[in-house]
Parts: structure tokens; sequence; C-alpha cells
């Protein structure tokens, strides 16, 4: 955040991945007034980390894996929210942590080696997440097909791998069902071993059965998707009677209806989900789904904003009351299992976190919620909603408008750095990346260097968890940058744009890089998004009343998400300092 006095010793070039060059860290002289001096610490990320869960209860032990061969000499240094908790020296390349008794706390695992020179080399880096209910902090995956191929051995364990790399710690099944009215393919006690979803894909049971158990093994939960009100078009012959649907007009002659593309199983007829009946109904399938899967709750969805539909007798159906009302019917049927609503271009988000009864909040953004901007009135508008208790999740599908080829790593990494430092997530990676509402959709691929990037951004997501996503309240800041274009958030073109706010004793302070952007909607709709400049050494100025004893920064694209701390001088009523760098995106820490 400010200016400083020192100079960065030697910022080599950096990757689109974010492997990376040198860092500043642990202070040795204070002077009056600031930090004077710190020790270098140069950064090759040559070490790939990882852990055999995805999070961890308080005391839990942590199992460490280091793929390759461990150097000598290699410490292990564990921080929370930038403060050292402690560091041991490792002799092989697995190792064991018990995790704090600290509940809901992320820490940054930095390993690194000593030099001659008394700089620190760190050679790899990795998030741990301490956390005994995973909504708490939720990082939702999904998957979305089960059909043979997932049979293979060893391709549902790559996939979770993954998941499990990127702490992943819930995932939703995306149309793993057979109808919307009747999940379960079979019936309790006698399932099919193969039957069609809705776009008559085969799924197999034994992989809804395998996903569940190779994510309970990780510690990832396991929620089954489906509508709060979807009948196929065989509906009445298991039961569903004409009195349960929405209609378009009064008369109950003309059922509202989703209309799906020839060669699927149906469309998706509509039912009033505040019908008690209905609630009944599928809430006895859903005993069913629960009695067959070790499935951990119900994600519903809906279909947004309807117009005016009717019940059967005539009057007008409140959806969005009739959400709160299906909410309340599942949770008191099933007390213990997990709930999350969607709420399509907000529409109905009010209601949804209003019942209490969801678990965290879950947004899928459209045309009217594009821009950068509208992240943060989407999250704004959900704290207030929950009276800041829940988290919010967003469903924000990128490069919407290419049919294939690879994801545009600029454009991916540039709205995840919003989304995160605006304390949201986002829900993007399953078994494979998220381009479309229809989640079997993979016409997109990942780029080897956003697999890489996208290890980091959920690193640095988790281990500055309470950072990011702890509360605190919005700062107004009075921040300089000699030779640069400052603008506080909403963003504008040519510009870095911050993001600040006062969590405990810290102020954060987020630098989004869109000197380059060619847009300010998060979709990069056409994979256009240009790869911002790495901009290095930018002497900052910053208004500080109170005393300021630390200044550190850390960055998803520099050293692998590792702190940096910062020389710094506070004179006259100002904080100066020098950021080392900026590629998309690097969180500035005062204490």
């Amino acid at each position: 955040m400010k200016q400083n006095l020192f100079i960065v010793l030697s910022m080599l070039a950096m990757t689109a991945c974010g492997h990376d060059i040198t860092k500043t860290g642990t202070t040795i002289d204070k002077i009056d007034g600031g930090v004077t001096n710190v020790v270098q610490v140069k950064s090759s990320l040559s070490l790939d980390i990882s852990t055999d869960k995805a999070c961890y209860q308080p005391g839990q032990t942590v199992t460490f894996s280091v793929t390759g061969t461990m150097p000598q000499g290699v410490i292990a240094r564990y921080s929370a929210s930038g403060e050292k908790v402690s560091e041991r020296p490792l002799t092989s390349n697995t190792w064991t942590w018990s995790a704090p008794a600290k509940d809901f706390t992320g820490y940054m695992v930095e390993l690194f080696q000593k030099q001659d020179d008394g700089s620190e080399l760190v050679l790899g880096t990795i998030a741990v997440d301490v956390s005994s209910d995973w909504t708490s902090f939720p990082r939702y995956g999904f998957v979305a097909t089960y059909d043979q191929s997932k049979t293979l051995p060893g391709v549902i364990e790559s996939e979770m791998t993954f998941l499990n790399r990127c702490h992943i710690n819930g995932i939703q099944f995306y149309d793993w069902h057979n109808k919307h009215h009747w999940p379960l393919g079979g019936t309790k006690g006698n399932l099919d071993v193969v039957y069609k979803d809705i776009a008559n894909r085969d799924v197999y049971t034994s992989v809804i059965k395998k996903y569940i158990d190779v994510q309970h093994s990780y510690g990832m939960k396991a929620m089954f998707y489906n509508l709060c009100f979807g009948a196929l078009k065989d509906a009445s012959a298991d039961g569903v009677k004409e009195e349960w649907y929405l209609f378009k007009d009064q008369n109950h002659t003309t059922k509202d209806v989703c209309q799906l593309p020839d060669g699927w199983k149906s469309s998706i007829w509509l039912v009033d989900p505040s019908n008690q009946e209905w609630q009944q109904y599928i809430g006895q399938r859903n005993d069913d789904v629960y009695d067959s899967f070790n499935f951990d709750g119900y994600h519903i969805d809906q279909l947004g904003s309807r117009g005016t539909v009717y019940t059967y007798g005539g009057g007008t159906a409140d959806l969005q009351r009739g959400y709160a009302s299906f909410i309340e019917a599942m949770k008191t049927r099933r007390p213990e299992k997990r709930l999350v609503m969607n709420a399509v271009s907000s529409f109905g988000a009010s209601t949804i976190a209003g019942t209490g009864k969801t678990d965290f909040l879950y947004n899928e953004l459209w045309d009217s919620e594009a821009d950068f901007s509208s992240i943060e009135k989407v999250l704004h508008a959900n704290s207030l909603y929950s009276n800041g208790k829940k988290q919010t999740v967003l469903a924000a599908y990128m490069n919407y408008g290419k049919s294939d080829g690879e994801f545009n790593t600029p454009g991916v990494l540039l709205t995840d750095a919003v989304i995160f430092a605006l304390g949201g997530s986002h829900l993007e990676l399953g078994d494979h990346m998220l381009c479309r509402e229809y989640f079997a959709n993979n016409s997109l691929k990942m780029s080897n260097a956003l697999k890489t990037a996208i290890v980091h951004y959920y690193d640095f997501m988790t281990a500055y968890q309470n950072l990011l996503r702890g509360g605190g309240e919005t700062l107004s800041i009075d921040l300089t940058s000699s030779g640069n274009s400052i603008n506080a958030w909403p963003p504008r073109m040519n510009t870095i744009t911050t993001i600040a706010k006062k969590v405990d004793n810290r102020n954060v302070i987020h630098l989004i890089n869109f000197l380059d952007a060619d847009n300010l909607s998060w979709r990069d709709m056409n994979g256009t998004m240009p790869e911002p400049r790495l901009k290095q050494s930018l002497s900052m100025k910053l208004k500080a009343s109170e005393k300021v004893n630390k200044v550190w920064v850390a960055s998803p694209d520099i050293h692998g998400g590792a702190m940096q701390e910062l020389t710094f001088v506070q004179k006259d009523g100002f904080v100066t300092f020098t950021v080392p760098s900026l590629k998309y995106w690097t969180m500035i820490v005062l204490e």
C-alpha cells in the first residue's frame, strides 16, 4: 500500500502461471517511524506439494507430500494471516503437522531454504484450511458426467486429486438424476445399474457412489442437484398430480414449461414449490436418495423469473415465497442435511437468505449482472440479506461466447482476482472447467498455464480466507502511486483499482490491475481480455492516522502467494513503501 525506502533486489521475469522470482520478507532492523531493513527472500517454485485432505478439523493430522526430490536444508513455515505459527526442518518427502486447535482458520505453508548470504529461497507453497464446518468457507466444485468412461481405473481419482489440490470442499452433482420428479434410477433397494439422465446420457450408479466415496476420503461434501419444481412428461404415472402445477393462465389450461432440445428425454414442466403435497412427494423421493446414496445435502435449483404464473386454483403464484416455503419443508424433513439454493440473476435471493436454512448463498450471474461492479453488488446484497452470516458462491460462466479451444487465462484470472478479493468464491472447477450453464458442456479446455495459476489462486483464497472472507468493514482510503493511476472501486479501464477494508486490527488493500483491460465485464465473452503488463516497484503513499507496526504484501501471481514483509516509513500522517510487483492482483496488509 504505500511508499517505501527499500530497493527490490532482483525481480526476475515472471511467467503467466505465477512462477516467480524474488521476495522480501522478515524484518531485521526498525527505526522510529518505520522499518528500514528486511531480509531478502528469493523464490523458485520447484516443489509440488499436496495434502491428504481439502480441509481439516481442529487438531486433525495433516499429511503433506512432495513430488520429486526434496533438497537438503528445507524448512517448513506455517503462518496464519501473515503471522508465523511455527516452523520445522524437513528430512523427507512426506511429513505431518497437527492442525492447531483454532477453528475456521486458513494457513499458508512455505517450504524454504536459508542461503549463505542470509536470504531465504522459497521452493513451494500450499494452503491448509482448518474449519470444523465446510460451509464457513465454501469452495464449491462440481461433477457432471457419470458414464462408462468414469468407470475406468484412476479417472475419478485423478479428477478429485486436482480438486483436492485446489482445496475444493463441496461438490455439486449436476444432472446425476433419472427424472426431476423421480431422481433415483430405479427404486430404493433396487437401483438401476445404468439409466438415462435428462439429456439421454448414460449414468452409472456405481460412478455416483465412487465419486462420493473418493470425495469423502478427501473431507469433501457431496450435494445432489435438482430443481425445486420439475416434472417430466410421464410424471402423472409416477404420482404427480395435475393440481400441483404452475400455469400460464388462470384457467389452468397451459402449464408453465422449460422447453428442452429434441432428442432429450423430456422437457420440464413446473410445479408450485409451495404446494404442500408436492413438498411431501419430492421430500419422500429425496429420502429415497439419501437412503441409497451417501449424499450430504441438496443443491436446490430454480429458473429465475417466470413472469406471471398461476396456481391450479387461478391465484397468482409467488415463486419467491414458494422457494422459502420449499426450503423450510426440506430442512424440517431432513434437518441433518445441508441445503443450498440458486438465486438466478438474484431472483429470490433475499427470501432464500431470509429463511436462514441454507448453509451458504449461491448466485448464478447472467447478463443483468455482467459487469465487474455487479459482483460487488451481489456480494454486498447477500451480506445484508444474511446479516453477514453467510458466504456466497458465484456461478459465473467464463468465455461464454467461445465454442471451442482454450479458456482465456487473463480473463479467468482477472475475474477470480475480483471475486476472491471481494470475499466471494467462484464455482468453476469440476471434472472439467465450467463454461456453460449446462455443466456437462466441456467445449473449452484449461491450458497447463491456467491449471498452474488456478492452484495458486485457490491456495491464496484458502490461506488468507480470514482476511478475504472473514468479515470486516469497508474502508475509504487515500492512496497514491507515483506514475500510476489509482482509483477506488468500482473499476475503470487504464487504472489500478483498489478494494479496501478493515479486518480486526489490519487494514487490507487489494490492488487489481485493469491497466490493460479491454472491457469491464467479468464474462470475457469471446476470450479477448489481454494479459496485463507486470508492474514492478510501485512506490505508494497512504494516508494513515494510526501507528503502523508492519506492512506486508502477498499475491497469487508471485511466489505462490507467500507473504513479503516490506520496508516502510511513517511520517507526517502518511505511510510510504514500495510494492514489489503487480500482475493481476496484489494484497497489501497494514497491521
